[in-house]
């Protein structure tokens, strides 16, 4: 549990212009894979941005690693014209 947090209901971040998720860790794993390449269901609340016009999802590797399609999402960005890439440095 963290120490420190903000939450949101669904319906406000759905109504949000732009949305930046930002997951770290293994322990995250299982939400990401959720929530990029799996149905929509009430389990797994975060698979709604997958509705949202306008989400970005930043990742580490770990927090990537049960992604089955990781290396075609690390290849699509690779294929990116630079000024499509978010540069995280």
């Amino acid at each position: 549990m963290p120490h420190h947090c903000l939450t949101q209901g669904l319906g406000t971040i759905m109504a949000a212009r732009e949305v930046v998720l930002v997951a770290q860790g293994a322990h995250k794993a299982d939400a990401i894979a959720a929530l990029v390449e799996g149905p929509i269901t009430a389990r797994w609340p975060g698979s709604v941005l997958q509705l949202h016009q306008h989400a970005t999802v930043v990742v580490d590797e770990t927090a990537a690693s049960k992604l089955e399609l990781r290396d075609y999402y690390i290849q699509t960005y690779a294929e990116k014209p630079s000024w499509q890439r978010f540069d995280a440095r």
